[in-house]
């Protein structure tokens, strides 16, 4: 649902990046997608009226609950 600054700046492509940045964006990609699958956890709990604060509709909802953690 979100990307935060640090998971953007380390999937940036960039040609003289050094080899060992590799294990932390594994880690960033990992960190992201357990966000992912936390806040869609959170989002499936949600009851209508929430939902409607939020201005999430169900059809949005079902659509996010839908794709897998790795998009």
């Amino acid at each position: 649902m979100e990307r935060t600054l640090s998971s953007d700046l380390l999937f940036q492509s960039n040609q003289s990046r050094p080899a060992s940045a590799l294990p932390l964006r594994v880690l960033a990609t990992l960190l992201l997608w357990q966000r992912r699958i936390v806040s869609r956890r959170q989002l499936a709990r949600l009851d209508a009226r929430l939902l409607a604060d939020a201005g999430i509709s169900e059809a949005q909802r079902q659509a996010e609950l839908s794709r897998p953690f790795w998009r």
